[in-house]
């Protein structure tokens, strides 16, 4: 399989997951984390379903894969995810050593690793995480408007 063609599918997977969280009555973002082309982790947003502010997509992913794999080191990983990630879920790709991060629809109000803050690429960090924007944008921008649009 070609490599885009890989990240078409793993990013289909993710917006799989943020599908499940729109059924559940949250923001549809999802995330998945992927070893060796295999999936490792899931997350969806689930702040609204277990009230809890930390509960993003990429939160839950890490942990998931961590669990999975037995160590919270995910070196040689990769996630996909929905939206640019934020400060927070930023943090937590940095501290779990991911080694790339596709993200299909950009977050000018608040994505922390091209957008506003560049936190994944900061070489004063101790790690870097490779960024790339765009997987899948349009199906990733459509979920999130229709979303939106229908809170209003």
């Amino acid at each position: 399989m070609a490599p885009e063609r890989n990240h078409d599918f793993f990013m289909r997977l993710a917006i799989n997951q943020a599908k499940i969280a729109l059924a559940q009555g949250d923001t549809p973002i999802g995330a998945i984390v992927v070893k060796d082309g295999e999936v490792i982790g899931r997350g969806r947003n689930q702040r609204e379903e277990i009230q809890d502010p930390t509960a993003h997509a990429e939160i839950i992913a890490l942990r998931d894969a961590a669990e999975q794999i037995g160590q919270w080191r995910l070196e040689g990983c990769s996630m996909y995810v929905t939206l640019e990630p934020c400060v927070m879920c930023a943090g937590g790709i940095w501290l779990a050593r991911l080694e790339h991060v596709y993200y299909g629809a950009a977050d000018p109000k608040a994505g922390a690793v091209e957008s506003m803050y560049q936190i994944l690429e900061d070489a004063r960090l101790n790690h870097q995480t490779c960024v790339h924007q765009g997987v899948l944008r349009e199906e990733c921008e459509r979920l999130l408007k229709d979303f939106f649009s229908r809170l209003r």
